[in-house]
Parts: structure tokens; C-alpha cells; sequence
């Protein structure tokens, strides 16, 4: 376990660990050790003389400071060394998880991280601080105490002796035993947690179904299939546990026999066989522990395996000698990308000369969006070359493109922080009359102008406090602050009201001037601007051209325009006037 953990720190914590677990050791040996001193003591005092007892009483208690002095030593020094590698472990996993490929990121994945990075990081990590020294004090200081018995008297230390290999068997059979269970319950507890979050997530849905007094049928199974397995996980320990108990009691029976013969055969004294006696009860103390803390390790091994695993995915390569573009034009050549087993963009070429507008329109699926993860490198083509200013993005340092490329999602995501932190993402240097600057471009200075607090405003966990319309005009006031020369648009107006998709369309086309653009679009309103629209389909390119000329053809884009026309559009915004939507007013 020990390898393990080193692993997944990396070797930099090597020495420290080291270096406690030796400093563990001496401890247990020296509180082992100090039993020895209690052979002269109990020897004196049932002697004719049981005034000798007193300088072995006064070793007994210099040997019990020194041990003292040594655990607290060696438990800071676990507390240290543990509160280290966990602030080292938060790095390297949360530094691993930003580099690895967005396709990774799966629904289940919610609950596994969330787990992972709270009670798990927690578990695996207090191994050091609150396990080992007990673990490594269970284990060394019966073996010293033994050591002693053997030396007072080698028929006895031979009995108690015979336990070890009984003991060590127990916990290695009662580790395999309960692996599995141990496992099965660690996945079920991911599920339910991911079932959790669900549940708070679906709370809208649930409530516009009027389903508000039911129990939610698929967290209630999970919690049960929690409970089961947490079950069948305790069962499968059980064994262990008695078994455990019921050697260390049989080993005590059996010196307490033994010592009973030898003294009736005149082969030893009542004191010697009370204070083998003692010496026992003190190994049974720290051996019937060991079913506790073992659980305890193996709980904490199965979260450093789980963190093992991540750690182990590969991530999106960084180019050893990174290559720094000049110019700022895009290009995909014969590019094939699969998801799964499923074919997402099959063979596809196209360019966009800097400072230009693609329009990437096409059904639902048929690709676009993977268009614009491939251009950021949330994944890496499975074939072909995807270049920016010439250059193939897996030769561009991640720091480098990112600097390049502003984004701006369907799906807004803001940071539980004020509406200034929230626009500051984009470029955290920024003065602030620049920040002011592209709020207002963003015209996100209207819904400061309203809210209470206004830049200080909360927007809450993930911008819940804010509309759809209000936080997709942060999020456009957060690219042009970031002023990036490549800008990426991902149908951004496809689920707005009419008032706000007009502010956001406002804000959307001064992003876009001067940039190079690609935008994924299923209203076509800003599609006929664009310089040249591609029509995607199942993954290939079926048209492309510019707008007028993709209309004289008749064909995909024409059917789609025909069905998103701005006659149909204006249609919409009567729609929205007529339900009570002003001009210029945002719905709360």
C-alpha cells in the first residue's frame, strides 16, 4: 500500500515518508522494549525483597517518558507529513483533471470526482496522519513483546509465538474476502452520489410535473443498493473480525495453561508466569485493533486505487518543443474523430482565412459542436490535422491556443462569486474601466444597472441566481475582455427569449468583428453574415458556400432556411411582445 501511495504522490514525498514510518517503528519497538523492565519489577515485588523493585520502577517510568516523547514525535510528524501529501495530492489531481480530454468527463463521472476529491482525498491521505502509527504500532510492538517472552522464558514465547503466522493469515484472507465487497460499496456509494446531484438538478422538472410529494424512484434504489452492499461488505468482514478475536483469546488461554503446568511442575514461579501474564494481555490490546484499522486501510487502498486509475488516464499530450503560431487562421484537413464506437466527423476539409466568419449549421448530432472542441483540443482527432495559423493545435503549447481562442457555450457555467468575478475569468490583469468596457459592449451593464449590489452581486453555484439571457451576456462580456484574435460561438441564442436573444445578438457581433469566427448555430439569423456556411450532416460536409449561393441551390441549407427564416423569426419576437415581454426589459 505503501508503493501505492508513493505512486500516486510521486516520489518527491519518498523521504518524509520514510522517514516517519522509521520514526513509527523505533516508537512501537521502544514501547515493546519498555514491558521488558516490567520482568525485574514483578519479580522483585513478589520476592523476599520487594524493596529491589524500586530502581526498576523508576527505568520503568524513564522508559515510559522516552516512549512518550517518541509518539508524540512520531505523530506530529504522521499529522505533517499527511496534511502535505494532501495538499499535494489536491494539486496533482485537480492539475491532472484540467488536462485531461473532455470526452472523459462522462455523467458518471460527476459523482465519482465529487467523491474522490472530498471524502475519498480525505480517507486516502489519513492513512499517514491517523493509520499508519497505530497500524505499524499493532503490528511491531507484539513482535518485541514476544521477543521479550522469549527471551524470559522460550517455551512460552514459542506458544505466543505460534500466533503470528495464525494473525497474518487472518488479515491477509479477511483483506481478500472483503475486497470485493469493499469495492462494490465504493461504486454503489459513487452512484448514489451522482443520483444526488441529479436529484437537485431535476428539482425543476420534477416540480413543473407536479411529482413534488412522490420519492424519487431511481435515487431511492441507489440508496438501497447502497445499503445492501454496505451490508454484504460488513457481513464479509465479520469473519475476520471473530476469527481475530478468537485467537488472540486461544493464544492467552494457551500461555495461561502453559504457565499454570510449568509452574506446577516447579519449572517456574507464580511471578514469572504473572508476568508472562501481563505481557500477553499487553499483545492482545494492540492485535484485536487490528481488525479495525485494517478496515480502515483497506478502505483507504481502495480510494488510492480509484485515484490510481485517474491519475494513470492518459491526458492530451503537451508538444515538447511547442510551436507558437503567428497568423489566425483555421484549417481542418481529411479529419475523422470517433465517439465510442460511433463516427462523429468523418473526413472532413475546410478553412477559414483569419479574420473571417464559418457558419456551421446541419441537424441535431450531425457533428458541429465536436467541430468547435476539436479546433479549442478538448479532443484530438483520431486522423487527420487540425491547424491554427498553420500549425497542427498538438503542436501548440495548451497555454498558448487557450490565449487564442475565446468560447462562448449554449450552456453557461459561472463561478459562485460576484458578477465581476465571473467577467474577470476572461483576462484576471484586466484594468477596470476594461472591464467596464466590455460589459457594456456585452450590454450586461443593463442587468448590473438592476441587481441589487450590481458588479457585487452574488450570481450563485453555476449562475442559478441569474437568468439564461443574463448569464450568456456575462459570459460574452467575459470573451471580450479576453479579446482573443479566435473566437468560437456554440449556439449560443438556441434557447433565449426573443428580448434577450436581441441583447445577446448585440453583444455576439462585437465579439465577432475583426475576429476569425466559427459559429454553430440553429437559428439562422447571424448565419447569413457569415463569410461561408457549411451544412453538416452525419458527420460530413454536404454543402457549403455563401448564404445567397446555398439559396439558389435548393438544397439542405435552403430547407433549414426556409424553416428558420427571419420572417419566422419576427414571427416569434410578436409571439414574445404579445405574452408581456417589453422591448429593452429582461424577465426576472
Amino acid at each position: 500500500m505503501i508503493r501505492m501511495l508513493l505512486r500516486v504522490l510521486g516520489h518527491e514525498y519518498a523521504v518524509p515518508m520514510r522517514r516517519t514510518m522509521v520514526l513509527m517503528t523505533i516508537t512501537a519497538i521502544a514501547e515493546g522494549s519498555s514491558y521488558a523492565l516490567l520482568v525485574p519489577v514483578l519479580r522483585a515485588l513478589f520476592g523476599s525483597a520487594p524493596g529491589d523493585a524500586v530502581p526498576w520502577l523508576i527505568a520503568f517510568g524513564a522508559a515510559v517518558a522516552v516512549y512518550a516523547v517518541l509518539r508524540y514525535t512520531s505523530d506530529l510528524s504522521g499529522m505533517r507529513v499527511g496534511t502535505t501529501m494532501l495538499r499535494g495530492m489536491y494539486h496533482r489531481l485537480g492539475d491532472h483533471l484540467a488536462r485531461l480530454p473532455i470526452g472523459w468527463y462522462s455523467s458518471g463521472r460527476v459523482g465519482e470526482v465529487s467523491v474522490m476529491a472530498s471524502r475519498g482525498l480525505l480517507q486516502a491521505m489519513g492513512v499517514v496522519a491517523h493509520l499508519l502509527a497505530p497500524f505499524i504500532s499493532a503490528c511491531v510492538t507484539p513482535l518485541t513483546i514476544i521477543a521479550v517472552m522469549l527471551a524470559f522464558n522460550g517455551r512460552m514465547g514459542l506458544a505466543a509465538l505460534a500466533a503470528v503466522p495464525i494473525v497474518a493469515a487472518i488479515q491477509i484472507w479477511t483483506g481478500r474476502s472483503t475486497a470485493a465487497g469493499d469495492a462494490e460499496s465504493a461504486e454503489r456509494g459513487h452512484e448514489a452520489t451522482g443520483r444526488v446531484v441529479e436529484y437537485l438538478q431535476a428539482q425543476p422538472v420534477l416540480r413543473a410535473g407536479g411529482r413534488t410529494a412522490e420519492r424519487f424512484r431511481l435515487l431511492d434504489d441507489s440508496l438501497r443498493e447502497v445499503q445492501h452492499a454496505s451490508r454484504r461488505s460488513t457481513l464479509s468482514a465479520l469473519p475476520g473480525v471473530v476469527g481475530l478475536t478468537l485467537t488472540v483469546q486461544a493464544m492467552f488461554t494457551v500461555l495461561l495453561v502453559l504457565g499454570a503446568y510449568l509452574a506446577l511442575g516447579g519449572d517456574i514461579g507464580a511471578a514469572e508466569v504473572l508476568t508472562i501474564l501481563v505481557l500477553a494481555a499487553r499483545c492482545a490490546d494492540p492485535l484485536l485493533s487490528l481488525a479495525e484499522i485494517g478496515g480502515g486501510l483497506r478502505g483507504a487502498r481502495s480510494e488510492l486505487a480509484r485515484l490510481d486509475t485517474v491519475l494513470r488516464t492518459e491526458p492530451l499530450r503537451e508538444p515538447r518543443e511547442p510551436i507558437r503560431p503567428e497568423r489566425h487562421d483555421l484549417e481542418f484537413e481529411s479529419v475523422a474523430f470517433q465517439y465510442g464506437d460511433r463516427t462523429v466527423i468523418d473526413d472532413v476539409s475546410l478553412s477559414v482565412p483569419e479574420g473571417q466568419r464559418l457558419a456551421v449549421v446541419g441537424p441535431s448530432g450531425a457533428g458541429k459542436s465536436t467541430l468547435l472542441q476539436l479546433l479549442a483540443r478538448f479532443y484530438d482527432v483520431d486522423a487527420g490535422v487540425v491547424r491554427v495559423g498553420g500549425v497542427d493545435v498538438r503542436a501548440i503549447s495548451t497555454e498558448v491556443l487557450m490565449a487564442r481562442i475565446a468560447i462562448v457555450f449554449q450552456d453557461v457555467y459561472l463561478f459562485d462569486g460576484t458578477i465581476e468575478e465571473n467577467v474577470r475569468l476572461g483576462r484576471p490583469d484586466a484594468g477596470e474601466a476594461e472591464v467596464r468596457a466590455a460589459a457594456t459592449a456585452a450590454r450586461l451593464d443593463e442587468v448590473i444597472e438592476r441587481l441589487p449590489g450590481g458588479w457585487a452581486a452574488n450570481v450563485g453555484e453555476g449562475g442559478a441566481l441569474l437568468s439564461g439571457g443574463e448569464r450568456q451576456r456575462v459570459s460574452i462580456a467575459r470573451a471580450l475582455l479576453k479579446n482573443a484574435p479566435i473566437v468560437l460561438l456554440d449556439e449560443v441564442t438556441s434557447a433565449l427569449d426573443p428580448v434577450n436573444e436581441a441583447a445577446v445578438h448585440d453583444g455576439i457581433e462585437r465579439l465577432m468583428a475583426g475576429r476569425t469566427v466559427v459559429m454553430v448555430a440553429h437559428r439562422l439569423r447571424t448565419v447569413r453574415r457569415a463569410d461561408r456556411i457549411v451544412f453538416l450532416d452525419g458527420g460530413r460536409i454536404v454543402e457549403e458556400g455563401s448564404h445567397d449561393e446555398l439559396l439558389r441551390r435548393g438544397g439542405r441549407y435552403a430547407d433549414f432556411w426556409n424553416v428558420w427564416s427571419p420572417s419566422g423569426e419576427k414571427d416569434m419576437q410578436k409571439e414574445g411582445r404579445a405574452a408581456g415581454t417589453a422591448p429593452g426589459i429582461l424577465p426576472a
